[in-house]
């Protein structure tokens, strides 16, 4: 396999700078970096740092300013706004602090939904939102709304959402943030779970014990990318206290 089809995130000489009126502020200056199909990347910084920026181009949510970013073998780098969104439709599972879940929704049609954008049929759309919510361990949940679901229960809908089509990589912006510590740890394990069965997954997080259980760790700071460790010793399976 050649190292164009094993990246699934290829960045070359990144730059992103933001314009605020008669002012560059410049968010990103010159990051290259390569995530392999199969790894589990933590992504650290702090504010500012260029991580969230570096996340919105892989997710193809922005362009790049200059150079040149590859997801799943295709350059994304000067696509259209339309372009992208078909590029995140069929490659890209995104998962949010925040669930963004419809409320007065069931699970099974919250997870439907990215199925409805891509106009898959109604029986198609209801057994892969089914096989999707089995996944993450709540195929008894499948008519609650999140009203009637714990945080954890919705962060898995959630997950569940970002499965259902598919995608080639997951990424996750602080999944664990709105989670007290037991159920971080569910969901964490979820992640990993999911990562051995073979799905490429980078996470944003503030946590250092939380990127511990990644198999890389990369970090951010002024627009640059500072560190990328990978994490040789064995992940065993957090526990909670």
């Amino acid at each position: 396999m050649t190292a164009d089809t094993a990246a699934v995130i290829r960045a070359i000489d990144l730059a992103k700078t933001y314009r605020m009126g008669d002012v560059e502020v410049p968010a990103l200056k010159g990051v290259s970096l390569e995530v392999l199909r199969g790894e589990m990347v933590a992504v650290m910084g702090p504010s500012g740092s260029g991580k969230s920026t570096f996340m919105n181009l892989v997710g193809c949510l922005d362009r790049p300013s200059t150079g040149t970013i590859l997801v799943a073998g295709q350059d994304v780098s000067r696509l259209s706004r339309i372009a992208r969104a078909k590029v995140r439709g069929r490659t890209i599972g995104f998962v949010f602090q925040g669930f963004q879940l419809l409320p007065r929704t069931s699970a099974l049609e919250n997870v439907e939904l990215p199925l409805v954008y891509q106009k898959v049929s109604g029986r198609e759309r209801k057994r892969r939102a089914v096989a999707a919510l089995e996944r993450v361990g709540l195929g008894d949940r499948l008519d609650h709304t999140p009203a009637r679901l714990s945080g954890g229960q919705q962060q898995r809908v959630a997950i569940a959402r970002a499965l259902v089509t598919g995608p080639e990589l997951l990424l996750a912006d602080e999944p664990t943030g709105n989670l007290d510590s037991a159920t971080s740890v569910e969901v964490l394990a979820l992640f990993q779970e999911l990562n051995d069965q073979g799905l490429t997954v980078v996470l944003v997080t503030h946590e250092p014990d939380i990127a511990a259980r990644a198999k890389r760790i990369v970090a951010f700071k002024d627009g640059h990318l500072v560190s990328d460790e990978r994490i040789r010793q064995d992940r065993s399976r957090p526990e909670a206290a």
